[in-house]
């Protein structure tokens, strides 16, 4: 029996070659998957998907890294990736969803959420560092892939400019914390702001900083959040090509399976 060739793309290809390379090889629609805010200690946990067009249509000006793009930039380019993908999803989990499943479990159900909620059917999925169980097609969690593969770049700038879109919008609910500015995350501004008015509903109660000011830090993590202090339901986001909202069904947490330095894929599936 013929062993099916191996394809090697070097990380230095360039953001489109991990793509293009599985075009190649017959998967014509190629999902990304990526997250944002799993580090924050307040407000939701987003998870995005998208499939960008094979060829010259699929290439975005300035497309990156969400973490290693401005505010304005970010803007710009998810414009681009709505008006240009051939679908995209986003899957928003509130803080208490986290609180009560764990963010890894919540993490992984989300993404499998928003790319189950694409209207195109993907034929390979890329994710960033950890693998997606349960999924239809063959796969590939891939280190650092939103600075590896544009797909999952363009899935990272939807779930970051989604994200920070309703940490502004929680800003005006409940000012004081400074979300419009940190977006959640841990600042000493944050760190200040809860010490003075302890947690608000947006707060993540399972973290050991918010539990801490709380003074439930002996609690076991999905205990802490206090009865009576539910997030409200998450807000509405729709996309033109198949965006959604919801969220994620709790599962088992799978470890992160990180690629060396080349991606190397056998006979095209891994």
């Amino acid at each position: 029996m013929l062993t099916p060739p191996r394809t090697v793309v070097r990380r230095d290809g360039g953001l489109y070659a991990l793509e293009r390379a599985l075009q190649r090889r017959g998967f014509r629609h190629v999902a990304g998957a990526d997250e944002a805010g799993r580090g924050a200690c307040a407000g939701p946990l987003v998870a995005a998907a998208a499939v960008l067009p094979e060829g010259r249509r699929g290439e975005i000006e300035g497309l990156a890294d969400s973490k290693l793009l401005t505010p304005a930039s970010r803007e710009r380019v998810y414009a681009e990736v709505v008006a240009r993908a051939l679908a995209y999803a986003v899957v928003v989990v509130p803080a208490e969803e986290v609180d009560t499943r764990g963010l890894h479990v919540c993490n992984l159900a989300a993404m499998r959420r928003a790319l189950a909620s694409l209207t195109t059917r993907p034929e390979y999925v890329l994710t960033d560092g950890f693998g997606v169980d349960g999924l239809d097609v063959p796969g590939l969690a891939v280190w650092k892939g939103d600075r590896v593969a544009a797909c999952v770049a363009a899935a990272s700038v939807l779930a970051k400019v989604t994200r920070d879109r309703i940490m502004v919008e929680l800003d005006g609910r409940h000012p004081g914390y400074g979300f419009a500015e940190h977006k959640g995350y841990i600042t000493a501004e944050h760190t200040e702001a809860l010490r003075e008015r302890g947690p608000c509903v947006e707060h993540r109660f399972s973290y050991v900083n918010v539990a801490a000011v709380a003074g439930r830090e002996g609690t076991p993590p999905r205990a802490r959040r206090p009865l009576g202090v539910a997030a409200p339901e998450p807000m509405e986001r729709s996309g033109r090509t198949g965006g959604t909202v919801g969220v994620a069904l709790g599962e088992q947490p799978r470890p992160p399976a990180p690629v060396g330095e080349d991606v190397v894929m056998e006979g095209g599936v891994r």
